[in-house]
């Protein structure tokens, strides 16, 4: 997918700062530093659409990027992050679910999960909630560029195993490996949805 077009459109807290509903979305949610804005970014082919950080709870509203004028992609604040109270926490937690459930044209949610650690206690509970509501859920596991090559597939499996989702793919957002793969699953729900 060659991204003319990329920005972001709207910053929101509540759904009356929402865009108006018209492009299909997509939803990236994954744990504080799991590298969502680094993957935006090599998604869209630009260095700064997303801001990246060394430190996690960088994002803490919900950015919407038009992307192509064919869809949006959503980054949803990351969970998990320990230094901000239990009172911001279940805040960023109602803003997160508000959205999900919500918003009509959410067409698929990707779950990233970070290559290099065993799924956490936290991860799990979001797969258990997503399913929960019938989410259609695709897992990318991402820095898959920060651990050596001939390891990757063995952890693309253990991933398989313990989150028992039928998607499942590696990302680099250095090298730019999975990019094509996620672009073409998101023209393929974008086609089927509206029947191009």
């Amino acid at each position: 997918m060659n991204v003319n077009h990329a920005e972001l459109i709207s910053t929101a807290v509540a759904p009356a700062q929402y865009p108006a509903a018209g492009l299909p979305e997509f939803a990236f949610v994954g744990k504080s530093n799991v590298g969502k804005s680094s993957l935006l970014n090599a998604m869209a082919g630009r260095k700064a659409l997303a801001r990246t950080s060394g430190s996690p709870g960088k994002t803490r509203v919900i950015n919407f990027f038009n992307i192509n004028n064919m869809c949006l992609f959503v980054d949803l604040p990351g969970y998990g992050y320990a230094k901000i109270s239990r009172q911001e926490s279940n805040k960023w937690g109602s803003m997160i679910e508000r959205y999900l459930l919500g918003r009509q044209q959410l067409l698929a949610i990707f779950l990233l999960l970070d290559i290099r650690h065993d799924l956490s206690e936290l991860d799990r509970k979001m797969l258990d909630w997503l399913r929960h509501y019938n989410f259609d859920i695709i897992a990318i596991t991402t820095k898959s560029d920060k651990i050596k090559k001939n390891t990757i597939s063995r952890r693309l499996s253990y991933f398989r195993e313990v989150t028992n989702v039928d998607s499942i793919l590696s990302f680099s957002s250095k090298s730019r490996e999975g990019r094509n793969d996620l672009w073409n699953i998101i023209e393929n729900r974008i086609a089927h949805e509206y029947k191009l």
